[in-house]
């Protein structure tokens, strides 16, 4: 099976009003469907955008106050999702659960389903000055074009949770990313190169580009979008599918082939997926 997937660079600028973030998203999933592509990713934190609409004061809002766009956010995804017939990872938004903060990656299906995956392993930052919880366990999500996983940014760290999305059956995992200077951004981009080759899947991940001049600790960002693949003969040498220019906005597109993996899982130069050693150290069971 094959299908295309297309990944956005998204330029973070504050804004005035709600439209203005509207507008932007709709101009990046139009871009996407000129290119035929059946599944979109959009950064993590994207949302954090809309936090430098203001206060009645002309104060940015607080990182609180993200929950109380929840509801337009989803309308405007499950919207397009079903317009444009298109499968849409929204990056992440900030979402209250239980009266604690989640980062929460949400998949829109053109039916209208929506999926969430809570972001599981979090940042000093989200910590300490956000104040956000975690979620407690991991989903994978069935699609027409096979099943994927949801894993922002720092989760693509921690080999043990990526080994357990694969277990699960998914061959692709969607990666959305905020970092805001480049030890972070190649913290996790050379972590997703390693979850490639360790579990014969591909990573799809991007991040934010851009800056939010009023909101604290959104005010620098680095970001690249890359479609990462195995190392292996099939594939490109580096496992570069494609990928954008640094810290531009633009989006990056490219198909993948889910046979490949199955190829390379079967008889490739490496079997990494099935020459793990569980005798000597356990399954994600």
């Amino acid at each position: 099976m094959k299908y295309r997937v297309a990944a956005v660079q998204y330029q973070l600028q504050d804004i005035s009003e709600w439209e203005q973030f509207a507008d932007q998203v709709t101009h990046y999933v139009k871009n996407a469907t000129e290119y035929g592509v059946q599944f979109l990713l959009f950064p993590e934190f994207m949302t954090t955008q809309l936090l430098s609409i203001g206060d009645e004061h002309g104060a940015p809002l607080p990182i609180t106050r993200l929950p109380e766009f929840t509801v337009a956010y989803e309308e405007l995804f499950r919207k397009l999702a079903a317009e444009y017939d298109l499968h849409i990872a929204a990056g992440t938004h900030i979402v209250e659960v239980g009266g604690t903060l989640r980062n929460t990656a949400h998949l829109f299906h053109p039916d209208g389903r929506i999926d969430r995956q809570p972001k599981l392993h979090l940042t000093p930052t989200e910590v300490t000055e956000w104040q956000m919880s975690p979620g407690e366990g991991l989903e994978v999500f069935d699609t027409p074009y096979g099943t994927i996983a949801l894993l922002t940014c720092y989760d693509i760290e921690f080999p043990e949770i990526v080994r357990m999305a694969r277990a699960k059956g998914a061959d692709v995992i969607f990666c959305p990313s905020c970092t805001d200077d480049r030890h972070g951004f190649y913290r996790v981009r050379y972590c997703a190169h390693a979850r490639a080759v360790e579990n014969q899947v591909y990573i799809v991940t991007t991040g934010t580009v851009g800056s939010l001049r009023r909101v604290d600790f959104m005010r620098a960002n680095v970001g690249q979008a890359a479609i990462i693949t195995p190392n292996d003969i099939p594939f490109p040498p580096a496992g570069i599918m494609a990928q954008g220019e640094l810290n531009n906005d633009m989006l990056v597109v490219a198909d993948l082939d889910l046979d490949l993996l199955e190829d390379v899982r079967q008889s490739g130069s490496v079997t990494t997926w099935r020459d793990r050693r569980t005798d000597l150290y356990p399954d994600w069971r």
